[in-house]
């Protein structure tokens, strides 16, 4: 798994892509706390334009095979990535969540979730518009991203914590190439974590324990719960009338990620009446190879569904 992973990583940092926006186009905050996990700190990175703010917000997931490298932010791909929505004004937050392979994919999610929390609820403090955000990432960090836009929630009134009680949803989502169905994967009743699935490399990410009263262990929850568990973390459960509009760009040749995946939420988005595009790449397989024609793309799907009309 972690040669996978590596290799994905990789591809990233060495990508020969344009330059993103110029240092002193912006300023750049480190290490903001969102959150803590069990004693360590939830981060993210805040991206300001210093001039020609629009006011939206445009969150990044830092995330590879569920795992997220904050050193990743400064790789070429991850600056292009956020560089175009920041010529255009607007404010960029780089999320960075528990990884894999100590934490799952349910928890990765939370992270997400409470990173958007966070956000809206400091949106005076970074001056952005609470209703105009944005969210973007590949592969796993698309998939993460398209969970926000179908199952992002309204947050909990009650909680004593403030920032639960802002809203988690996002209004918009532009993502490259993301799983979307672990039930179906790459093709009718394919469970993608199966010892023969396209992401068995990955299973500890759904390696969920529960802690059994009877043993006072933690113990692996059963295949049935594994397997409603992926249905519950699959973004096409989710979709429904009031989910954000999506954007996905996807490689036809991609065989760890099919590109059966995106087909699939489309069908998901068009019987929900929901505004949904798949852009497909002739050729590309699971990588960034050529991307650099799209980060306008994803920019312009954002301007489309942020921008103040």
């Amino acid at each position: 798994m972690r040669s996978v992973l590596f290799a994905f990583l990789l591809g990233l940092a060495c990508i020969g892509l344009p330059a993103p926006s110029r240092a002193q186009d912006f300023t750049r905050t480190k290490d903001v706390i969102y959150g803590r996990k069990f004693g360590t700190a939830l981060t993210l990175d805040v991206f300001t334009p210093k001039k020609g703010a629009n006011g939206a917000a445009v969150v990044m997931v830092v995330s590879g095979g569920w795992f997220s490298d904050p050193n990743s932010i400064n790789s070429p791909i991850f600056r292009q990535l956020f560089g175009e929505p920041l010529k255009r004004g607007y404010t960029v937050f780089a999320v960075v969540h528990a990884s894999q392979p100590r934490f799952t994919i349910p928890e990765a999610i939370a992270d997400v979730n409470r990173s958007i929390r966070f956000i809206r609820h400091h949106a005076k403090n970074y001056k952005i518009d609470p209703d105009r955000i944005g969210i973007t990432g590949g592969s796993a960090g698309g998939h993460l991203s398209l969970m926000q836009g179908t199952a992002g929630d309204p947050g909990n009134p009650k909680a004593l914590d403030p920032v639960e009680r802002a809203s988690s949803r996002v209004q918009a989502v532009a993502c490259f190439f993301p799983p979307t169905d672990f039930l179906n994967y790459g093709g009718k009743d394919k469970y993608a974590f199966a010892p023969d699935g396209l992401l068995a490399n990955f299973r500890l990410v759904m390696d969920v324990r529960e802690f059994d009263p009877k043993t006072k262990l933690l113990e692996r929850i059963s295949a049935t719960k594994a397997r409603d568990l992926a249905r519950k973390v699959s973004p096409v459960t989710h979709v429904n009338a009031k989910s954000a509009p999506a954007l996905i760009i996807h490689g036809d040749a991609d065989k760890l990620v099919p590109i059966q995946q995106a087909e699939l939420i489309m069908a998901r988005y068009k019987e929900a009446g929901v505004a949904a595009e798949l852009v497909v790449r002739k050729g590309r397989g699971h990588d960034f190879n050529g991307a650099a024609k799209d980060f306008p793309v994803i920019a312009d799907w954002f301007d489309k569904h942020l921008k103040k009309k």
